[in-house]
């Protein structure tokens, strides 16, 4: 199956501001790119730029995808570990766009074995419910917004924090006496903390009955982590300290965290993320889907492919949730309340609405 040309989008998707603790995001710097092929069919795949967290935005993603389509052109489609090394090659780092090119070609190899994608990759069915996240806000209107969270059906609400330790500690205060005991909360500092400001925080959370706490603290901070973690009773979860499997090795041999949070965006796609699942599966330690502010485009891979990886019993798939005033999908995973349906339709089974397409910026490689 040969590479024939890239269309590349930039996907921009209007929303509500979204705030954490590293900065707000006012619109999704999504790419969405269609590999096509003499198959006749071509792949999707999607990204979404998070340049506090990955260093990388919508401008720098197209011009990287540019070069990735024309390296690619003329090239074998399912020679998926090749493809890929061939862009690790080109460059370093960049996860985010690799990541919208590792869909797009597990897509295409998914479509020719007319499979279903979590098929493809040796998955089958299973329940797969999501949290839904408060960004950062007063604590006031954050206890207002879990209202309305737990009136519409969430069981699991994520809290980002990460600001000054008294000021976290009354936003969960207060959202914990909103909702009750019946509503499990997890919680995610974004990198916020400071080690003291974590501990202080944590030590005075657990009385909340918090399930973990993601990324406490800086990433060049993870030489704390072991001592975080033995001093505080909260479980910790890697994020931003977490790009690939070296780096979940090296936590996991530290003593450094509870679990992991796999994000494409940061892996730079499924075939990375195989590997830290892989890892992290062997070292019995339990993973996390999530993701940045990416479209049911990006969100049904992350689907797919936790119904392959056991491992991942938490899942963070409210993307599309946090904000999103438009939904420019056809096809893809549908919520039932907060459970997601993942399609049987051969591949990802999700692609772009045309008449949004039609109103984005667009080049052709």
């Amino acid at each position: 199956m040969t590479i024939l040309h890239t269309d590349i989008y930039k996907f921009s998707i209007p929303m509500h501001p979204f705030t954490i603790a590293t900065g707000t995001m006012h619109y999704a710097q999504n790419i969405l790119i269609r590999v096509h092929t003499d198959a006749g069919y071509y792949g999707v795949g999607e990204c979404s730029a998070f340049p506090m967290i990955v260093g990388e935005t919508q401008a720098t993603c197209f011009e990287m995808a540019r070069d990735f389509a024309a390296l690619w052109k003329g090239k074998d489609a399912l020679a998926l570990e090749a493809r890929m090394q061939e862009l690790h090659a080109f460059t370093a780092f960049n996860g985010t766009i690799k990541s919208a090119f590792d869909i797009a070609l597990h897509d295409l190899a998914a479509k020719a074995a007319n499979q279903p994608l979590y098929q493809y990759l040796g998955g089958k069915k299973k329940d797969l419910e999501t949290d839904l996240t408060i960004g950062i806000d007063t604590p006031e209107n954050m206890a207002k917004k879990a209202i309305q969270f737990k009136a519409d059906g969430v069981r699991i609400i994520k809290v980002k924090l990460g600001k000054q330790p008294e000021e976290d500690i009354e936003r969960i205060r207060q959202i914990r006496a909103a909702v009750g005991d019946g509503i499990l909360l997890r919680i995610d500092a974004n990198q916020g903390w400071s080690f003291d400001d974590a501990k202080q925080a944590l030590e005075k959370l657990a009385q909340y009955n918090i399930q973990f706490c993601e990324q406490p603290m800086r990433a060049h901070n993870d030489p704390l982590l072991p001592e975080l973690r033995r001093s505080v009773p909260i479980k910790i979860m890697a994020d931003e300290s977490v790009f690939n499997h070296y780096d979940a090795l090296r936590l996991i041999k530290a003593n450094a965290c509870d679990y992991v949070n796999i994000k494409f965006a940061k892996s730079g796609g499924i075939l990375e993320a195989k590997r830290i699942s892989k890892v992290c599966e062997q070292n019995n330690i339990p993973c996390m889907m999530g993701g940045m502010l990416e479209s049911r485009v990006a969100l049904t891979a992350f689907a797919h492919f936790t119904l392959a990886h056991d491992n991942i019993i938490f899942n963070d798939m409210d993307t599309c949730m946090l904000g999103h005033k438009t939904d420019p999908v056809t096809g893809g995973v549908r919520y039932k309340g907060y459970f997601l349906e993942v399609p049987d339709t051969p591949g990802l089974g999700a692609d772009a609405d045309e008449t949004f397409l039609q109103q984005c910026e667009k080049v052709t490689v």
